[in-house]
């Protein structure tokens, strides 16, 4: 008996000693910042940058590293002092509750090893979500408004009233910063309807049908049968209109995107992504499909990283900006970062200057630019916030 209980005991301090060591030595492999700060733009561009009222960004996955967001970390893009420091009002919060090993952008399969049921063990949560996904996706809703109750200066955005509520403490105090819920997959309903009304009590507000792979909604632009919604997937677009919980269509098989866009009653996001014009992959949006987006009132988010974008990013990021203004108008393009998605990006989110310096050097107005930092997704979700 003794021998077992020295040998549980050994078992649980080494569960402790990967608890505290191994979810930030993954993060740092899988979230590297290409170049560190501070970083430095001209002093025309930082005070034009000062001045913005409402900086926005439709994408980030920091919720599901375990950090505590409250806190400035050392690893990773975002986090609440990171975004004041950063002068950003809004970020939207994605919940990633899966993960095919060896994802690629090309062809994953439902079917291979989960690569977020390792990191959910070892990140020390309840043994409910280790192989659930409703229960992770749960668990991350309720971990943003544990943050959020913590911190004291953020309001959870899950209405209209609540992003007036924020304009209005943020014309007094800046630091004041708002956070919305998405969700990216839709496998995380696990293939019930009722999860959608789970999930919107429990804050979320955007859903995409698909990630990196096939699920019971239809196709990823990643996945292998390229399939468009299937009943199930209609089913669940009208139970997301009905209850007011936007489509994002980043990672959606091209036909899964035309068959939103012939359903859905609301506007659809597509919260990041690069364009075809820049940087030809799959996962990009072609000049069609930007149109018809931008025809249904929606709304894109260029993402920041280098398979988004291509190579070099910042000059990419500003000439994905660039195609989609061209091509619709200014008014349908924002920033969709995927900060803290298991990608390398060019800078964290205190590195937002060199876009607007970026962008006042290729010529956009002032207007523009205050436009794609933000006032775009403001506008957005005032219209269409319920």
């Amino acid at each position: 008996m003794k021998k077992i209980l020295i040998a549980l005991l050994a078992l649980f301090l080494l569960f402790v000693i990967a608890i505290s060591t191994i979810p930030s030595y993954i993060e740092n492999e899988r979230n590297p910042v290409k170049s560190s700060g501070p970083y430095r733009v001209s002093d025309e561009a930082q005070a034009f940058y000062d001045s913005l009222d409402f900086i926005a960004d439709l994408h980030c996955d920091a919720l599901l590293w375990g950090r505590d967001l409250t806190e400035r970390g050392d690893r990773g893009h975002v986090d609440f002092p990171r975004m004041r420091e950063a002068n950003v009002a809004f970020e939207m919060f994605t919940i990633v509750s899966k993960s095919p090993s060896g994802q690629n952008m090309q062809q994953n399969s439902a079917e291979t090893f989960d690569n977020i049921t390792p990191l959910t063990i070892v990140k020390g949560e309840s043994p409910f979500n280790w192989f659930s996904l409703i229960n992770r996706t749960l668990s991350q809703s309720s971990d943003l408004n544990d943050f959020i109750s913590k911190d004291g200066r953020t309001i959870f955005i899950q209405s209209k009233a609540d992003l007036q509520k924020l304009l209005t403490l943020r014309a007094e105090d800046k630091n004041t910063i708002g956070a919305m819920l998405g969700i990216e997959g839709a496998h995380a309903l696990e293939g019930d309807l009722l999860n959608i009304d789970r999930v919107f009590e429990a804050g979320v507000r955007m859903i995409g049908p698909t990630h990196f792979f096939d699920n019971e909604l239809g196709g990823s632009a990643h996945g292998e049968s390229g399939d468009g919604l299937t009943e199930f997937g209609k089913a669940a677009v009208k139970r997301m209109n009905d209850l007011g919980i936007f489509v994002d269509l980043a990672h959606s098989s091209p036909a899964i995107v035309d068959d939103v866009l012939a359903i859905s009653t609301q506007p659809v996001i597509v919260s990041h992504t690069g364009v075809r014009a820049v940087l030809d992959s799959q996962r990009n949006l072609s000049d069609e499909q930007i149109k018809k987006i931008a025809e249904k009132g929606g709304i894109i988010g260029v993402a920041f990283f280098d398979m988004a974008v291509g190579e070099p990013e910042l000059p990419n990021i500003i000439a994905s900006i660039k195609h989609i203004r061209d091509l619709v108008g200014i008014e349908y393009v924002a920033l969709g970062s995927d900060y803290d998605g298991s990608v390398a990006v060019p800078f964290d989110i205190t590195g937002l200057p060199l876009i607007v310096e970026g962008l006042l050097k290729e010529g956009f107005t002032k207007t523009e630019i205050r436009a794609v930092m933000g006032e775009n997704v403001k506008e957005f979700f005032l219209k269409n916030l319920r």
